[in-house]
């Protein structure tokens, strides 16, 4: 690797803790609910918002790649997301904070696009898959940082300057400013882009192939189990033990630090046993951890099942999405967009999980949440016992 892909590679690790700025939604929802008193349906409306850009503009962010170039669509990205949470510092009106996590879901979707192909122009060759598992390590650590952060603030640990929870905010602004600065003056050569972008109808099309359908919905169960969790796991801790919201906040931290556990120790596993069966050992981790959720009432119960849904899950999107990958090599960029798509799930599940949860307490949203475990566990037969090396 040369000097400057060496340097290149720091603004590019810091754009990954910039991509998981949007799991911040999940404890921040939690206290807009609190203080506007809102009821669970109409609060889950933020969490579902911020993912349903991804249906959105997942596609066109490729095209849009094509014309612009990886970089300057990953510095677009961040200007949208630092747009997104200055907002926050204005005020906390409903209405300012569905424009906030709007913009925070625009701004990963771009994200999310254009930033894996931008690590292949800075790393090349055998490097390529570490790299992207450390951004994805890097990513989990503003994914775990935000409820404490969220939580300090509320607490006055930390120089809140009368934000409150909301000074996350304008920590991860400053951060998020200081990536967008420094990836602006690193030089990246990007390859000249050869061929036709794909499109949404050539995306859609591929759904009539069973494998690809499958996998789809997969992925959409995944994300929706993923951002339910973490926008559920407080409300269980404060609803069964009666805990106050700043203490609750830990079980989204939990939740995010056995899945970044899991992520770093899913590579060792996979190269001892085949895909399918840890995918199925993963599964069965969701499964218990949904019965744990369901009908635990002590501390140690709970704390246990956040932290088997998050193991479990953090190997989920990587086995399902190179089995779409591998159905049809020639149409890999078009998978790849379709897929990405699915992340939509996470604005299909808390939705649901909010009207569950209105109606029957949080057993409801758990009950949305075992759906799609169990559709999991359908798709294991689609797994095939292929090289270790392509589910990473």
């Amino acid at each position: 690797m040369s000097k400057t892909n060496k340097m290149a590679i720091i603004p590019v690790m810091l754009c990954f803790f910039a991509m998981g700025f949007v799991d911040l939604v999940g404890i921040a929802s939690n206290y807009v609910k609190e203080d506007l008193q809102l009821s669970d349906s109409v609060a889950n409306v933020l969490p579902s918002l911020v993912f349903f850009w991804f249906l959105i503009f997942s596609v066109p962010t490729g095209m849009l790649m094509n014309r612009i170039g990886r970089k300057r669509t990953v510095l677009l990205s961040l200007a949208v997301t630092v747009a997104a949470l200055l907002l926050p510092l204005f005020g906390e009106s409903f209405t300012l904070m569905l424009v906030s996590f709007s913009l925070l879901g625009i701004g990963n979707a771009l994200m999310q696009t254009s930033l894996n192909p931008l690590v292949s122009s800075v790393i090349q060759g055998g490097n390529l898959a570490s790299t992207l598992t450390f951004g994805q390590f890097v990513k989990a650590i503003a994914s775990f940082l935000a409820p404490y952060i969220a939580m300090w603030g509320a607490m006055a640990s930390i120089p809140a300057f009368g934000l409150g929870w909301r000074v996350l905010f304008p920590v991860y602004m400053i951060i998020g400013i200081v990536a967008s600065l420094l990836l602006a003056y690193t030089p990246i050569n990007e390859p000249e882009h050869k061929g036709k972008a794909s499109s949404v109808t050539d995306c859609v099309c591929l759904l009539s192939r069973n494998v690809v359908l499958l996998s789809f919905l997969g992925i959409m169960c995944h994300v929706g189990i993923d951002v339910g969790t973490n926008t559920t796991a407080p409300k269980l801790l404060m609803e069964r033990l009666g805990m106050s919201l700043n203490d609750a906040a830990f079980a989204t931290s939990l939740y995010f630090i056995f899945r970044t556990v899991g992520s770093l120790t899913g590579s060792l596993f996979l190269r001892m046993v085949s895909n399918r069966v840890f995918f199925t050992l993963s599964v069965v981790m969701m499964a218990l951890s949904m019965l744990g959720i369901a009908v635990g009432e002590s501390k140690a119960v709970l704390y246990t099942a956040i932290a088997l849904v998050g193991y479990g899950n953090s190997n989920i999107f990587p086995l399902v999405f190179s089995q779409a990958l591998l159905s049809d090599e020639s149409r890999q960029n078009e998978i790849s967009g379709l897929m990405i798509m699915g992340l939509f799930g996470g604005t299909v599940f808390p939705l649901l999980m909010g009207f569950a949860s209105d109606a029957a307490g949080q057993v409801g949203a758990v009950a949305v949440m075992a759906v799609g475990v169990i559709y999991l566990f359908t798709y294991i037969p689609r797994i095939k016992t292929v090289s270790n090396d392509s589910a990473q």
